[in-house]
């Protein structure tokens, strides 16, 4: 008779901590997003870098929902976009197609990192989320610019390159460090 309220309870506190989890990453993200330097039309921020290590904490769908809140958050107004900016405006600009790119991004790299611990095939999976992203952005780029599709990929690719493979690095060796001493904790 016991055991079934205790799997309930355990279930319950599963829940929780993931809501928690969840609200955590989404938090950090809020918090790292805005943080960019302008250097143009796209700025560089740190948003790959939160949506990566919410990917190792969280695994791909709780990873993608965090992202999905943090895009939510930014489009009701609140200044969570690079350069402390906010609003659906902002989606619509030129730089809204990364913004939205980050969902396909945490999916694409969330569902590698999630099913294996090889750093090769993290690496691999984030840098082809960062492709998907970069497409997704450098096509919105071309129609809000109406500019042609050389002259976004080195505006808003090409000078992004190495700050993102840095992005990638750190977040493979922080978020698998972070996950591995949550385990140890029993926190995941």
């Amino acid at each position: 008779m016991n055991k079934p309220v205790t799997n309930r309870t355990e279930n319950q506190k599963g829940k929780i901590y993931a809501m928690a989890m969840t609200a955590v990453m989404t938090a950090v993200t809020c918090v790292l997003a805005p943080m960019s330097i302008p250097i143009g039309t796209v700025p560089i921020s740190f948003t790959a870098l939160a949506v990566f290590l919410s990917l190792y904490l969280l695994g791909w769908k709780l990873g993608t929902v965090s992202c999905v809140v943090y895009i939510l958050i930014g489009m009701l107004g609140v200044p969570v976009f690079s350069g402390f900016s906010g609003g659906i405006g902002k989606l619509a600009g030129p730089t809204g197609g990364y913004i939205i790119g980050f969902i396909p991004m945490a999916v694409i790299a969330g569902l590698v990192i999630e099913k294996t611990d090889n750093r090769l095939w993290h690496f691999v999976a984030m840098a082809a989320g960062t492709a998907v992203c970069y497409a997704l952005g450098t096509a919105w780029f071309c129609v809000v610019m109406d500019t042609s599709v050389a002259a976004a990929l080195g505006m808003c690719v090409f000078p992004f390159i190495p700050g993102d493979i840095a992005k990638i690095v750190i977040a493979m060796v922080a978020g698998s460090l972070l996950r591995t001493r949550l385990q140890k904790a029993g926190l995941i």
